[in-house]
Parts: structure tokens; C-alpha cells; sequence
């Protein structure tokens, strides 16, 4: 592709910088996650200020086509996970209906006496240790959630189940247990310094957190799960219906 700027036209350098930028990315290789070119060698061919191309870019980050990785580069965006307020599915589940294919990159399994308000959720003793799961999840090489998972003790799970597996389907299928209800808060807040690293964006960068409270059948508490998303890859849909 030709990469020049008309510095003679009247349309503002920043503007020809961005349909340019509008065209670059429509490409395969960059579609399927090549790094965009470096900003000052990109600058310097266009024969523009880095200010100028950053005015081009910061639009397109605005509008969610590209992401910024500190210490990496600017890639375009990956097709967004969105997850909706009717008929909830697990996250497996969402993904796999949107043609993503789950990986994840870490998965930590551990026994931990958790923080009082969980105790308190699962009805259990405050000292009564309580089955954490942590995964970094998203797809090829797009980590975009960290989820912490704490699991009532009543379950029975051993922490040696192969929890690369979908969540639900190991307790459905070895344990009899059926997710049946989930009640989620959601709000947007800035990463902490472990998160940050996790998602591989700056510390103070927005993400948006949901907790989810999930029930069975019977109305019994099973998980307590965090979910932390990188905000340009998480949509949240809200479907309501208006009674007369």
C-alpha cells in the first residue's frame, strides 16, 4: 500500500492521516493481530508530527477500532465479547455462539479462607477455607478477562478437576449441579497494578468489572465470581421489555 500524505490538499494532515490509518487496518495481516507501524518511523515517512499521527490514532482507539499495549504497540481490535442481560450463558458458552475459540493463558487452583462478605454468601464459617479459581482467558493471543472464582464448599470439588474444561459442565456432569441463576453488578473502574499486568494494559487504564453471584435450582449459593475486562473488548447488552 502506498502510505503518502497530500501535505498540498487542503483536508487537514491529521485527517488524511486517519483514512489512511481507516485503510491499514482493513488488511488481513493487521486484522488478524500484526502490530501497526511504529509511530515515529510512521511519522517520519509521512513526513508529519507525531502529535498529528497521534490525533489520527487516539480517534480510531476512541471508537474502539485500536488498541494501545504498553511496551508492545497499537493492533487492531479483535472482534468484542459481548455478553447480554437475557438468557445468561457461560462465558464458554458466549464465546463458543460467537464462533471465539476460549484459551487460557493462566489458571491458578487454590484453597483460601476467604474475605468475610463471601463467608457470609455461601453461609459457611469465616474460617472455613473455600476452593479459588483464577483463570486469564480470551482468545489466540488477546488475553482480555481475569476472572477469580470462589466455589461453595458444599460442592465438593477437589481441585484436581480439569478446570481447562467449561466450568458448568464439570459441575453439571461430576457433581450434579446446576447453575440456574446469575445476579451481576457491573461498574467501570480503573486497574489496579495486578489486573493491569494481567491484561497487559497501563495501571489506572479503565476496565470494567463484573461480579456475578450464582445460584442452582434450588436456590442455593455456588459461585462467587470477578470478572475483570479490558474495556474495548467487553460489550454489555441490556435487553428490557416495558409492562403495562
Amino acid at each position: 500500500m502506498n502510505l503518502q500524505i497530500d501535505h498540498n490538499s487542503p483536508i487537514p494532515l491529521h485527517i488524511q492521516a486517519e483514512m489512511l490509518l481507516r485503510d491499514i487496518i482493513k488488511q488481513t495481516d493487521y486484522v488478524n493481530g500484526k502490530l501497526l507501524p511504529n509511530e515515529v518511523e510512521l511519522a517520519q515517512h509521512l513526513k508529519i508530527s507525531r502529535t498529528t499521527l497521534r490525533l489520527a490514532i487516539n480517534k480510531l482507539v476512541f471508537e474502539g477500532l485500536l488498541t494501545r499495549k504498553k511496551g508492545i504497540g497499537t493492533k487492531v481490535v479483535t472482534t468484542k465479547f459481548s455478553s447480554k442481560s437475557k438468557n445468561w450463558l457461560s462465558f464458554s458458552q458466549e464465546m463458543k455462539n460467537r464462533g471465539m475459540e476460549v484459551r487460557n493463558f493462566e489458571l491458578h487452583i487454590s484453597w483460601v479462607v476467604p474475605e468475610a462478605h463471601i463467608a457470609q454468601f455461601f453461609a459457611i464459617k469465616e474460617d472455613q477455607k473455600v476452593l479459588k479459581l483464577e483463570r486469564l482467558r480470551g482468545e489466540a493471543d488477546d488475553p482480555f478477562v481475569y476472572f477469580i472464582s470462589y466455589f461453595n464448599p458444599s460442592i465438593g470439588l477437589t481441585g484436581e478437576e480439569d478446570f481447562k474444561r467449561p466450568l458448568y459442565e464439570i459441575l453439571e456432569h461430576e457433581y450434579q449441579v446446576f447453575a440456574d441463576l446469575s445476579q451481576e453488578e457491573i461498574d467501570a473502574k480503573p486497574a489496579d497494578k495486578f489486573i493491569a499486568s494481567k491484561l497487559e494494559i497501563g495501571q489506572g487504564a479503565p476496565i470494567l468489572s463484573r461480579k456475578r453471584f450464582v445460584y442452582d435450582r434450588d436456590g442455593h449459593p455456588i459461585e462467587y465470581n470477578l470478572g475483570f475486562y479490558r474495556a474495548e473488548s467487553f460489550t454489555y447488552t441490556v435487553e428490557s421489555r416495558r409492562d403495562y
